[in-house]
């Protein structure tokens, strides 16, 4: 894994010797570390549901995951054609380069690509209305029709951090739960809320370190309207609600699923402290990288904590 994110890495720093729509190119372009926040809440709803005592089927569990992570790619695309078309992505990002923008990927196969994989994503998703029922074909929509508006125009009214509790959340923990059992409890929906907030950690801090950037083109995100102080305190106060909601599994006989996810919180106040240190510039990069790190970690803990219990 490690070799794997340096050649990631070394890619992204060398981008002159990257051909456009190569392999390499189109690999950066779907920002394979990201998937791990598509990966963590579905696992979570699948550990859940694994443990409800409802026979447990593995071809949905499995679509689940795919849907979730093309859905994943295919969000990235949508975000890095429009924010290249709107100009956002100029010499003065600060965050990792972003395949239009460099000349990675040309802005026509791009729009290819975004209509492949949103094609892809729904004839992965539409077998699931056989295990959840036709309103699965509406979850689908929401999640197709969210993924655009949140680069064409949510995200620049400060909208991102509810989206992420929702998509990143309750849908991808709650729906999978839903498809196994037919049915969706307080402990699933509480975990659910907890799931979100987690991975808004990832949002916060990549919004906190474009702060400067995102006030220059209008973009009024949450860490734009706390202020570099404010983001900081909602950055640590996510990973502790979330923690703190994790009662919720002690409450219903999975007490590992509450004492596990501790370790979580401890990497967390870490990378805290790391980020105020840091406090601007390319350096937060790095605090991205360990928070996907953290938000995998707390996925993992819980999803075993369920399973022990």
């Amino acid at each position: 894994m490690f070799t794997f994110a340096s050649n990631l890495n070394f890619l992204a720093m060398r981008e002159e010797y990257i051909k456009t729509n190569s392999w390499r190119a189109w690999l950066l372009a779907a920002r394979p570390k990201t998937l791990t926040g598509a990966a963590v809440p579905v696992m979570i709803g699948l550990s859940l549901a694994a443990v409800s005592g409802a026979p447990f089927r593995f071809l949905p569990a499995i679509l689940c995951m795919l849907f979730a992570f093309i859905m994943q790619i295919d969000a990235n695309f949508v975000n890095d054609y429009f924010d290249f078309m709107k100009g956002n992505d100029d010499e003065t990002r600060l965050g990792p380069k972003r395949a239009c923008a460099m000349g990675w990927v040309d802005a026509r196969s791009m729009r290819h690509a975004i209509a492949i994989t949103t094609i892809l994503a729904c004839a992965i998703g539409l077998p699931l209305v056989i295990y959840g029922g036709v309103e699965m074909i509406l979850v689908g929509l929401v999640c197709v029709v969210f993924c655009f508006l949140y680069t064409t125009h949510l995200s620049y009214v400060g909208m991102g951090d509810v989206l992420v509790l929702v998509f990143f959340g309750i849908i991808p923990v709650c729906i999978p739960y839903y498809i196994i059992t037919h049915s969706c409890t307080v402990e699933v929906f509480v975990a659910s809320l907890a799931c979100g907030l987690v991975i808004d950690t990832l949002l916060m801090i990549n919004n906190y370190r474009d702060i400067e950037n995102d006030e220059r083109v209008g973009k009024n995100t949450l860490a734009v309207r706390l202020g570099k102080k404010g983001s900081r305190m909602m950055y640590l106060l996510l990973g502790i609600v979330a923690c703190l909601m994790g009662v919720v599994f002690a409450l219903n006989n999975h007490p590992w699923a509450t004492i596990l996810p501790l370790g979580y919180l401890l990497l967390h106040g870490v990378t805290y402290r790391r980020m105020v240190r840091i406090d601007h510039g390319r350096a937060l990069n790095g605090i991205l990288g360990e928070t996907a790190r953290n938000m995998f970690v707390y996925g993992l803990l819980v999803s075993i904590g369920l399973l022990l219990s």
